[in-house]
C-alpha cells in the first residue's frame, strides 16, 4: 500500500466540514499521536515534548485508556489534548453504522469515566468512515483528520524516509500525524526528536487543537 504523506489540498476543498489543517499564514504546526496510551511509547513522546516546552493532541483509543488510565491523564496534565479514536480502534467503512457509534460512544464514555473529561475532537481510526457515520457524528465533533502523514506506522518505511517526508510537507497550519502504538516503539524513537528539533529550527511554533 502507498502511503500519501501529504494531502492534495483538492481533498480538503471538497470536504470543507472536516479539520485537514488550520491557518496557513501562522507559524504554528499541530502535532497529532493517534492509537495511545502505550507504555514505553507515550510517555516517550510526553518526554519529548516537555523538553522543548511543546504541545500536542492525542487521539486516543478508549480500551488503552480503560487498561492505562494513569498514562492517560499525564497526557491531560501536561496541558495536552485528548480526542477520541473510538474504543475498539475500528475502520468505520468495514463496521456498522450502529455498532461505530456505539464504540464511539463507548470511548466517550470511559474518557469521562476515567478522566472526568468530554473531548469534543474525533478522528476516525485510518481515516475512514461512512457518509452516514460522518453525519452523524459531526454534529458533535469536531472530526479532525490530517494533511502530513508521517508513514511511522508502514513497516515498509524506514524512519529516515518517514523524517525526511515530514519535513517535507509540513508547513504553516499543517495537522501532522503519528502514531504512540506498539508498532511504532522503536521508529518514534528514530524520528520524533529529529522532527521536533526541526520544528524548532524552522521557527514554528506547536498548539493543540
Amino acid at each position: 500500500m502507498v502511503v500519501m504523506h501529504h494531502i492534495p489540498d483538492w481533498i480538503p476543498y471538497l470536504l470543507r466540514d472536516i479539520t485537514w489543517h488550520k491557518d496557513r499564514s501562522a507559524a504554528s504546526v499541530y502535532l497529532t499521536f493517534d492509537d495511545g496510551p502505550v507504555p514505553g511509547v507515550t510517555d516517550f513522546v510526553l518526554e519529548q515534548l516537555a523538553v522543548r516546552g511543546m504541545k500536542a493532541s492525542f487521539f486516543v483509543v478508549g480500551d488503552n485508556v480503560r487498561k492505562h488510565p494513569s498514562l492517560a491523564k499525564e497526557v491531560l496534565d501536561a496541558g495536552h489534548s485528548i480526542g477520541n479514536h473510538t474504543f475498539h480502534h475500528l475502520k468505520g467503512t468495514k463496521t456498522s453504522h450502529w455498532t461505530y457509534l456505539k464504540d464511539t460512544l463507548r470511548c466517550q464514555h470511559c474518557l469521562e469515566d476515567e478522566l472526568n473529561f468530554s473531548p469534543n475532537l474525533f478522528r476516525p481510526p485510518y481515516g475512514l468512515m461512512s457518509r452516514l457515520q460522518y453525519s452523524t457524528l459531526k454534529d458533535t465533533y469536531e472530526i479532525v483528520l490530517w494533511d502530513v502523514l508521517s508513514g511511522d506506522y508502514d513497516m515498509q518505511q524506514d524512519a529516515a524516509t518517514c523524517l525526511l517526508k515530514a519535513k517535507q510537507y509540513t508547513q504553516g497550519g499543517s495537522i501532522v500525524l503519528f502514531h504512540d502504538q506498539e508498532k511504532t516503539r522503536d521508529k518514534i524513537r528514530k524520528i520524533l526528536p529529529d522532527y521536533l528539533s526541526w520544528v524548532e529550527d524552522q521557527g514554528f511554533f506547536t498548539a493543540s487543537l
